[in-house]
């Protein structure tokens, strides 16, 4: 049997459920929101562990998980991203998309393509180059999002809040190019 992948950081979840599923995949220290409702106390907690050890926030792909990470990054500037895409996180049987339904071979994955936020990163990916790819209207356009943010391993996003992930993540012109290249070839 091999070793646990040791994840120096402490990973933020939504509960505990999601916590029970991480340590099936990693080696690694949790810190649970309880919800999207989330305490000044927690999000202090969160900022002192940014300075300490690291940050890894790794919420649900869903509108929950999405205000989560929202709160977070507003409250603590920096902090690393995983995500899964949502085909990865879908129940098998009753339940909400989640965390603590993806396989431990997910879990890992998003681990290993994490993102750091880049607040005042210049804007590499302008609207013009998302509405030229067709992402940002169209017949096609909310697959291709979907495709695109599965790709890069940054989540599903609508149009306006794609352009602004994709500078928040510094993703480079060809980068883009490259994703869309494949993207394109898939559909």
């Amino acid at each position: 049997m091999t070793e646990k992948l040791k994840i120096r950081e402490v990973i933020v979840v939504e509960g505990k459920s999601d916590t029970e599923r991480i340590h099936q995949a990693v080696n690694a220290d949790t810190l649970e929101t309880r919800g999207s409702a989330i305490s000044d106390e927690t999000l202090e907690y969160i900022e002192e562990l940014h300075d300490k050890r690291g940050v890894i926030v790794f919420t649900d792909p869903d509108f929950s998980g999405e205000k989560i990470r929202k709160t977070i990054r507003e409250a603590v500037p920096g902090v690393k991203h995983a995500f899964l895409n949502r085909r990865e996180a879908v129940p098998h049987g009753q339940g909400s998309l989640g965390v603590e339904h993806a396989s431990p071979e997910a879990i890992r994955s998003a681990l290993k393509n994490l993102y750091t936020e880049e607040p005042e990163g210049e804007e590499l990916i302008t609207k013009t180059m998302l509405m030229q790819a067709g992402l940002m209207s169209g017949a096609d356009a909310k697959k291709k999002r979907q495709l695109l943010g599965e790709y890069l391993h940054i989540g599903y996003t609508n149009g306006k809040q794609l352009h602004k992930r994709l500078n928040l993540f510094q993703i480079t012109p060809e980068e883009f190019e490259e994703a869309m290249q494949e993207i394109t070839e898939e559909l």
